[in-house]
């Protein structure tokens, strides 16, 4: 009898915590009104409002309650299609999708910033579009190098991508560095309308910290041309940050703020990152050049 209670107490509990996606999707907007009702009309000291409070609080909970299921049949379509589950799980697959959208929001995005500059006649736009010009570049050398001849295939190949794509790297600083000097000589900059910094924000710093933990991520599958894609979204990446900053001193920057306040956050950062791109582009150049240089004496070797 005990057990038979127990049982029919869980599927109570059960049944209060999951009553199903029609109820959630109704609690949820009625719970919304109840508290705009209560706070606009009815005041926080009328019975009313502790009756909001209560419907709230169980329409969260069984929101919260009702995520986890739809997440796992909606994770469970999605690998049902087979182009969603190959993206998924191919790992070059995927990379070459990932190389192809690059390069398009590259391309746009340099077109954009040069023809900015062409009408507005601003240097500060013309030279941004360089360095995404040079970005686009080694987007395409590795969209090309992928179609012949795919991934990890070709090692001798793959490493003189690599280390042209560091050369690159480091010939691109200097477009990098007109960048930091025209913000640090003009009132130009990157300024985003109303509260679009925020998203900005959030934009730049998952970049960011997906950009440092796939250039660590992709090391494993010992591709030279996968770890120079990541290398490059890494430098993208860096001068999202930059531009948020500058951004950010732009949009929030006040009569109190010292003038050399702004000079000295974007020049070190500047530096920083033009450090960053110049000893990744340099680590390439070398590494690259050690590696094809092994798999020659190799083959030397191997003719003797």
């Amino acid at each position: 009898m005990e057990k038979h209670n127990g049982e029919n107490l869980k599927r109570i509990f059960h049944k209060i915590l999951y009553p199903g996606t029609a109820v959630v999707v109704i609690s949820v907007p009625a719970a919304a009104a109840l508290l705009i009702y209560t706070f606009a009309v009815a005041g926080e000291d009328s019975p009313i409002a502790y009756v909001s409070y209560v419907f709230s609080a169980y329409a969260l909970v069984i929101l919260c309650t009702g995520i986890v299921p739809a997440v796992r049949k909606i994770w469970k379509w999605l690998n049902s299609i087979a182009l969603v589950n190959r993206f998924l799980k191919d790992i070059p697959f995927r990379l070459n999708v990932s190389l192809h959208l690059s390069l398009c929001i590259n391309l746009l995005y340099a077109g954009m910033n040069a023809l900015s500059g062409i009408l507005y006649r601003s240097i500060w736009f013309g030279t941004l579009a360089v360095y995404y010009i040079f970005l686009t570049m080694m987007r395409f050398l590795l969209v090309r190098y992928a179609h012949k001849n795919g991934f990890g295939k070709n090692m001798d190949g793959e490493w003189r991508r690599y280390r042209l794509c560091g050369i690159i790297l480091v010939m691109m600083n200097a477009s990098l560095s007109g960048v930091v000097v025209m913000v640090l000589h003009e009132e130009g900059g990157f300024h985003y309308a109303g509260t679009l910094i925020y998203a900005m924000a959030l934009y730049a710093f998952y970049t960011m910290i997906m950009a440092v933990i796939n250039v660590i991520r992709y090391r494993r599958y010992h591709s030279p041309v996968m770890s120079a894609a990541k290398v490059i979204n890494l430098a993208a990446a860096l001068v999202s940050m930059l531009s948020l900053e500058t951004a950010m001193l732009t949009q929030f920057n006040n009569d109190n703020t010292a003038p050399w306040f702004r000079q000295v956050m974007v020049g070190s950062t500047g530096i920083a990152v033009s450090a960053i791109v110049i000893g990744a582009g340099l680590y390439m150049i070398v590494h690259a050049s050690r590696k094809l240089k092994e798999e020659r004496e190799a083959e030397t070797k191997a003719y003797e």
